[in-house]
């Protein structure tokens, strides 16, 4: 696996997760639509190696924290 490639698409993805979440807030369907393809589409990507599936798990937990939190910034 190549692990820079992988992690470098992981600061993408955070990236891309924060513009998502600006433009249709973080409490959207459109927004836990786009995490749960985006975060299923990686994990395919990477033939569902465990460490991408434990990377990619801790990264939708983490946005659920933040939006059971009732925080507007995921930054």
């Amino acid at each position: 696996m190549d692990y820079k490639a992988f992690f470098a698409e992981v600061v993408d993805w955070i990236n891309q997760s924060n513009q998502k979440a600006m433009k249709h807030g973080i409490d959207s369907m459109e927004f836990w639509r786009w995490v749960t393809q985006s975060t299923g589409e990686i994990c395919n990507k990477y033939s569902n190696n465990p460490l991408v599936v434990k990377q990619m798990s801790m990264l939708y937990q983490w946005l659920e924290e933040v939006y059971e939190n009732g925080k507007v910034n995921v930054k």
